[in-house]
This record gives structure tokens, C-alpha cells and sequence, in this order.
């Protein structure tokens, strides 16, 4: 008879519990992840992601991208991804990707199969069970798509610029990303660097572009800067009222930190027409100046949507986030006829 303590499953259970403790978190999460493919291995006839997790996505900037490969070594990247990337929001979801390839292809631009492409995405499984994707290469198409739309003229909406801007410099980061590769791979070099290498030259050049441009007010900020002020949010069109200037001064650069104000006038020079020609936010330092701002931009948003209205807004500003160089009035308790 085997002894208890080496035949019984409680033992086992010790013994497997033992093993794990002394293992380092990348070795368990491989054996868990090799579980779960050796489970789901041939399951409804899906392939299976062999590499990724969700733990390491490709980062582009603030950006996170999904991105797997294969059993038959198909590149995949999420759907969520593929929309952030391009400066899409993710509501609406493949249906408004859809739309603005229908619409481009109207026009005589060719979509390459993409409308196809996104109605049906792969179907494999994950780390975490049944995944959407696509195939990685789609990025690169729809880039390619929105940017010959661009180059043709009259054929993306005003609104839909901000996209093309987005996929150049996508392209460009591409292109940066792939020479290197491909010197890697031809010297040997591949075998030495690390794993995410390439993804951080990549993410520090994208970043580096996008702050020239991207739209670093959040969405929601002008949604409820038109709530608070009484006006209809414009669904079809980026222009906004001209004193919403004046206002985004007051509740954002007055308040950011004492002098960045004046001091950003001073350094931001203006057209002939009288407006800026750059955003406040681009002379931002990125060390301090600019994470600060995107702070502050969380803070606003928060008070916004605790807010019913615009005095209610400004007053819950002022007590939490007031001006700097202003004095703030403290409320007096109410007269209780003492005199006192």
C-alpha cells in the first residue's frame, strides 16, 4: 500500500500547490496558458492563439492593441484595438467602420476587400476563451484606404481627418518598425533584443508625432461643456462655439498651475488671421506640464458629470480646483440674530 502521504489526492494537491509556489509568475502563467490550449485544442474547430496575453499588448501611446499569434502563425489583432488606433471610437462598432469604407468606395476609392474583411473577423481562441480579431495586416490597409481617399481630395468628411492624420503617422511608425526588423533579422540581432524592443521604438515615435495634434480634451469634456451651457451636443461637425476658448482658459489653464496662462500667450505666437497657431497644450512639458493637464482634464470631467448646471459646475470648480492668484471667499454661517 502506498503511504498516505505520497498516494492520497489531498498530498497531491500539497505537492501541486508546493511546485507552484516556486515557480516565477511567467513559468505559471505559460503552464495555465498551455492548459487552456490543451482544453480548448480542436474545440468547435477554432485555431488557437499560441502566443500573447493580455497582460502584453502592442502599446502605441496611451493605445492598447490585442495582439496574438495563430497556431498557423496568423497575426491577430482586437477589433477594440484596430478602432482605437485609427482615432475610431469604439461605439458603433464594426458597423461604422463599415460605413466610412461604404461611402469611400461610393466614391471610387478601393477599400481592398476591407468592408468584407470586417463584416466576418477571425474567431480563435485566447487566453481567456472565444476572441475576436483580424488579421494584423488590416491595420496597414485601412491606412493605406484613408490616406489615398486623403491624397484623392474631397472625398473624407471634415471630421474624418483627424483619421487620415492618425494613419500617416501610423504608417510612418510602420515604416520605422519594419527597416528595423528587417536589419535585426539579417544581422542576428533579433535573437538578443527584447521581446517588447520594437514595440517601445514604436510607441516613442508614435507618441512623439501624435502630440503634435491628437486631441488630448476628452470627448466627454465638450459633451457636458455643451450640457452645462444649455446646447445641443453636434453630432456632424468638430466646430464648437468660439468663447468656448474663454471658457476652457478659465476652467482648465487658469487653474493648472500659477502663470501657465499668461506664460503660454506670451510663447504661443498668432496667424494673420489672430488665432494661435498651436494648441496650448503642445508647449506643454512632457515630464510634467502635459501629464499634469491630463490630470486636471480627469478631475473637470468627474466635477462636469457630478454638475446640473453651469453655476453648479463652476462652483464645485472653484471650491475644489479654484484660480491660482485669487483669493477664495469662504461661506459665512447664516446670521442666527445674535448679533455674534
Amino acid at each position: 500500500m502506498v503511504p498516505e502521504e505520497f498516494g492520497s489526492s489531498e498530498a497531491g494537491k500539497k505537492g501541486g500547490k508546493a511546485r507552484a509556489k516556486a515557480l516565477d509568475s511567467k513559468t505559471r502563467k505559460e503552464i495555465a496558458r498551455k492548459g487552456a490550449a490543451a482544453r480548448w485544442q480542436g474545440k468547435d474547430g477554432l485555431p488557437q492563439a499560441t502566443h500573447g496575453d493580455t497582460d502584453h499588448p502592442l502599446r502605441i501611446g496611451d493605445i492598447e492593441i490585442q495582439c496574438y499569434v495563430l497556431e498557423d502563425g496568423t497575426r491577430v489583432v482586437s477589433q477594440r484595438g484596430l478602432q482605437a488606433s485609427i482615432g475610431i471610437s469604439a461605439s458603433g462598432g464594426a458597423q461604422r467602420l463599415q460605413g466610412i469604407l461604404s461611402k469611400l468606395s461610393a466614391k471610387g476609392i478601393d477599400t481592398k476587400d476591407l468592408e468584407a474583411r470586417i463584416r466576418d473577423p477571425l474567431l480563435f481562441w485566447g487566453p481567456t476563451g472565444k476572441t475576436h480579431g483580424f488579421e494584423a495586416t488590416i491595420l496597414a490597409d485601412f491606412c493605406d484606404v484613408i490616406l489615398s481617399a486623403r491624397e484623392k481630395g474631397g472625398t473624407l468628411q471634415p471630421n474624418q481627418l483627424h483619421i487620415a492624420k492618425q494613419c500617416e503617422i501610423l504608417m510612418r511608425g510602420f515604416a520605422r518598425v519594419g527597416i528595423i526588423a528587417l536589419v535585426d533579422e539579417a544581422t542576428g540581432y533579433q535573437e538578443a533584443r527584447t521581446r517588447d524592443a520594437l514595440a517601445k521604438i514604436l510607441e516613442a515615435f508614435i507618441d512623439k508625432e501624435l502630440r503634435g495634434w491628437i486631441e488630448t480634451f476628452p470627448a466627454d469634456f465638450y459633451n457636458h461643456l455643451f450640457r452645462l451651457r444649455g446646447l445641443d451636443y453636434p453630432k456632424d461637425t468638430v466646430k464648437r462655439p468660439q468663447y468656448f476658448g474663454v471658457l476652457t482658459n478659465d476652467i482648465v489653464y487658469k487653474r493648472l498651475a500659477p502663470g501657465v496662462l499668461d506664460e503660454l500667450k506670451r510663447i504661443t505666437p498668432k496667424d494673420d488671421k489672430g488665432r494661435r497657431k498651436h494648441k496650448y497644450f503642445q508647449r506643454l512639458t512632457s515630464n510634467l506640464g502635459y501629464p499634469k493637464l491630463k490630470e486636471h482634464l480627469g478631475a473637470v470631467v468627474a466635477i462636469m458629470k457630478l454638475s446640473d448646471n453651469w453655476n453648479d459646475f463652476i462652483d464645485k470648480l472653484n471650491r475644489h480646483y479654484p484660480r491660482f492668484g485669487e483669493t477664495m471667499l469662504l461661506p459665512f454661517p447664516e446670521d442666527d440674530g445674535t448679533g455674534l
